[in-house]
């Protein structure tokens, strides 16, 4: 069979990283609180997707979102039945999970689907559905591209010493096989280090449904926001959810710093921080898909 090499980069020193540093997201993670709480009951019992199970805080009203958009993708995202509690890739159940509702969206057996890694499957599985082949691609800790259009086309990722590159070795498929094949790839070699450098920074303030909240490195972490309401004066309150370290359910988080809202969130003031159940993140934080 022909092979066709398409060499990318010498990575002698990133490669050398990969290897003796784990990616952030096989790192323990920093588990900030071990709360023993109940599920949160907050929402609509028999709500199926986010926006019929969790209604606005009172006074405010959903932002507006395009037919068709990430956001509006989001918002419509299916629910697991109320009370689900939230598993790990092995089966074990979480105990004391900070969570309000468990997304419909398969973990797998591995020890893969973590936080960056949840937050990349959503932004998948919505350009994948769109046949957005052009759009479907991330970066590798060490910067490499992996495009699933390359992908599909029957290349595979090759490393070989300090060079990693694209062996076209397989047949054209763009099925869904392929495309989890590609997303376990991702998995891999991509991260809260590579999604960060991704994406753009947006002020909080104008913080919009599918914008995410991260902080990359190791030990690092990503939660993405699934909805956002306003109020008359203008003030946003946004619903997060995150997978973690080990790969587990990806949840709808709760907010126990304001229960009265919860699960809702409201937006810090300038400088302050954003504490969520199992990390905090910096006013700055928020980045949004190009």
């Amino acid at each position: 069979m022909h092979i066709n090499i398409i060499p990318v980069a010498h990575l002698s020193f990133v490669l050398l990283h990969l290897a003796c540093q784990p990616l952030d997201s096989k790192r323990p993670e920093t588990n900030r609180r071990n709360n023993s709480t109940a599920l949160a009951s907050s929402g609509k019992p028999s709500g199926d997707v986010v926006s019929t199970r969790f209604p606005c805080p009172e006074g405010c009203t959903r932002m507006p979102l395009s037919q068709g958009s990430f956001g509006a993708y989001l918002r419509q995202f299916p629910l697991k039945p109320h009370g689900t509690a939230v598993y790990y890739h092995d089966g074990q159940e979480k105990t004391g999970a900070a969570h309000a509702a468990v997304l419909e969206l398969s973990t797998g057996s591995e020890n893969l689907q973590q936080c960056a890694d949840a937050v990349m499957r959503l932004r998948a599985e919505y350009l994948y559905q769109k046949k957005a082949y052009a759009q479907l691609h991330f970066n590798f800790t060490n910067n490499f591209s992996c495009r699933f259009d390359q992908w599909m086309r029957g290349c595979r990722v090759n490393v070989n010493g300090n060079q990693t590159s694209w062996a076209c070795t397989q047949q054209p498929d763009s099925g869904r096989s392929s495309f989890d094949a590609w997303m376990k790839q991702v998995f891999i070699f991509a991260g809260t280090l590579s999604l960060e450098r991704e994406l753009q920074s947006v002020k909080a303030t104008e913080v919009q449904s599918g914008d995410v909240w991260i902080k990359g490195g190791s030990p690092g972490h990503a939660v993405i926001v699934m909805d956002v309401c306003q109020d008359s004066l203008g003030n946003r309150y946004f619903l997060l959810a995150q997978s973690y370290m080990p790969a587990q359910d990806m949840h709808v988080l709760r907010n126990y710093r304001q229960p009265e809202l919860s699960p809702w969130f409201k937006v810090p003031d300038d400088g302050q921080e954003l504490e969520t159940p199992e990390w905090t993140f910096q006013y700055n934080q928020l980045k949004r898909f190009r």
